[in-house]
């Protein structure tokens, strides 16, 4: 499977991560996303909404109902692995766990291949989807 592939199948993306500072690459690629016709659901602890959506602390605090496809990191390298193992936890699994440009973590992507869940990084949803 490649990143396109993940992301033509995809239909729902947990953005952790997302800011609500208009400048931040978060944002942009969210709305970018969402302009794309993907279902963004943000992940914050420190917002509560984002652009009229409900803003989840964790990946794992997103109901149950809610599948999600990739869940799309815009944090620092060290701070992945959390994240990863929060989204891990979640049931079901997201089908995918994304470190966004620049970031990369060697313990994430284990984790991630480990669980068997597909992992990307140090690359942009909203570039590639623009392949979609």
């Amino acid at each position: 499977m490649t990143s396109v592939e993940v992301l033509r199948k995809a239909k729902t993306i947990a953005i952790a991560g997302l800011s609500h500072k208009l400048d931040r690459p978060s944002y942009s690629v969210a709305l970018q996303l969402q302009h794309r016709g993907y279902r963004i659901v943000p992940v914050n602890p420190t917002l509560v909404e984002w652009n009229g959506l409900t803003v989840y602390p964790t990946v794992s605090s997103i109901p149950a109902e809610i599948d999600i496809d990739v869940v799309d990191i815009f944090r620092r390298s060290a701070d992945t692995p959390e994240i990863v193992r929060d989204a891990l936890n979640r049931s079901p699994k997201p089908r995918c766990i994304w470190l966004q440009s620049g970031i990369v973590n060697p313990e994430s992507r284990r984790l991630a291949e480990e669980a068997g869940v597909f992992y990307v990084e140090d690359e942009c949803t909203a570039v590639v989807a623009a392949f979609v």
